[in-house]
């Protein structure tokens, strides 16, 4: 029989004041919500959402011991298949994931799975056991490249299995995209991330900043002069696509590669910082995704008037539906099923405005999206002063560049088995965003512990 329970609501900042500040937006539950929450599991035999779970936590086990309220227990079970439990309780698309799996979601709405996630992952930064035993080492040597969830995955269960691992980060502070890419308001910083990152290390896992591989260091050097016995590959995609239009090397034209990276790792939106960033009063974010939210949300918040631009309509729209309701409330435009065609400049080189066709739906395409088409005779001018291209990203070429024999496909993401992340050189392998191309948190952590465990079986069988 269906639980009857209706879903406990989650508590947040009102919209019209955390558009005017980088605090977090939701609150979470405190234990008595959560705890309420939990308690409508259905503890299914065939538990759907585990196997809908990228890295298969082990979903209804751990929700039980909440509703028990031992939240150590429920914390010790979730870290089995995840290090980042805050982080994705926050950031992963539950709703196509496990929560999408959900028997209760049939009729009703599903558990709140990721909020009960993070419930226990906060508890667990603040109350849990400071004191980690680190793993006896079994005399081998890994290198992870990259600090992103992908390389955070892979570290910490290759560290639990007893390898000596070092992550190579080329920024200055370690998380990939987590640190830099998804803004404060969306996943705070020194609470959680740090705190995360904090946990793996307890693992024994080093992390060294400011190594750019390819050219402080190669792959080969580190396999062949530093002793590591395979090597990781999980340096993201960072690498921002522009549409190649009339105008775009105008001033005022950004990625939101480089926007987020300004408000985030460069903390541009402290008052303290003397981090450059120029939002201009009126802004427009061309694309629908995720990172397309994020830019939008942090461009309101530093004082623009800011505007989604979307070639499709909103039922396409590949951004979380929570973030779209999120961006609404906060004052967000949205200009569907319009497109840019042209930059337009003033006389001194600066953006002054967008040249614009309306567009319309055709056939589905390859992805299974209705294709946008031109509607001829559409075309309009709007004003803005600052244009943030959120077209999405492709793997930087310097570390395949740089390393003989390593296979890349048309769009330069490196070629990786989907099971082991195995890559065409012996003893390098690969995961998460470099291999997929821009994708979730959650796809690039379970590449992660998929690889962890082939580099394992690889190593031990070269014994």
């Amino acid at each position: 029989m269906a639980n009857k329970i209706p879903r406990v609501p989650v508590r947040e900042q009102d919209p019209k004041v955390r558009v005017t500040n980088f605090e977090e937006v939701c609150y979470g539950y405190n234990i008595e919500e959560a705890q309420l929450e939990a308690s409508r599991c259905l503890d299914c035999k065939k538990p759907r959402c585990v196997t809908a779970c990228p890295v298969s936590i082990q979903i209804p086990q751990f929700i039980e011991q909440v509703v028990a309220g031992n939240f150590a227990e429920a914390a010790r079970i979730i870290a089995q298949d995840s290090s980042l439990p805050s982080v994705c309780g926050r950031v992963c698309p539950q709703e196509s994931q496990c929560e999408g799996s959900c028997v209760l979601g049939v009729k009703g709405e599903p558990v709140a799975i990721g909020k009960l996630e993070r419930f226990v992952g906060d508890w667990n930064i603040e109350h849990g056991d400071k004191d980690v035993q680190k793993p006896a080492l079994n005399g081998y040597k890994v290198a992870v490249i990259g600090s992103g969830p992908s390389g955070l995955a892979c570290a910490s269960d290759l560290a639990k299995m007893g390898y000596q691992v070092k992550i190579f980060e080329a920024l200055h502070k370690a998380g990939g995209v987590l640190e830099y890419g998804i803004p404060e308001f969306r996943l705070p910083k020194s609470k959680i991330v740090a705190k995360e990152i904090e946990n793996v290390t307890k693992l024994g896992v080093e992390i060294e900043t400011d190594v750019i591989v390819g050219r402080t260091v190669t792959i080969d050097e580190l396999m062949d002069n530093e002793g590591y016995s395979a090597v990781f590959i999980g340096s993201g995609a960072g690498l921002p696509r522009f549409m190649g239009i009339p105008g775009e090397n105008l001033n005022g034209v950004v990625s939101a590669n480089e926007f987020l990276t300004r408000a985030n790792l460069m903390k541009a939106y402290d008052e303290e910082y003397d981090t450059p960033i120029y939002v201009g009063k009126r802004v427009v974010v061309v694309g629908g995704g995720n990172v397309a939210m994020d830019a939008v949300r942090t461009a309101a918040r530093l004082g623009a008037e800011a505007f989604i631009m979307y070639r499709r309509s909103e039922a396409e729209l590949p951004a979380r539906v929570e973030e779209v309701h999120h961006a609404k409330e906060e004052g967000i435009q949205f200009r569907m099923l319009t497109n840019p065609v042209e930059v337009i400049g003033d006389d001194k080189g600066w953006v002054k405005g967008l040249r614009c066709v309306k567009m319309e739906l055709g056939e589905p395409d390859a992805s299974g999206r209705r294709s946008p088409i031109e509607v001829p005779g559409s075309e309009f001018d709007i004003e803005c002063d600052v244009v943030i291209m959120a077209l999405g990203t492709s793997p930087n070429p310097l570390i395949a560049s740089t390393t003989e024999g390593l296979e890349t496909n048309r769009k330069g993401c490196l070629v990786a088995n989907d099971e082991t992340g195995q890559t065409s050189r012996e003893g390098i392998f690969a995961g998460g965003d470099t291999v997929t191309g821009a994708a979730t948190v959650i796809l690039a952590m379970g590449a992660g512990r998929r690889a962890a465990k082939a580099i394992d079986e690889y190593i031990k069988n070269k014994k």
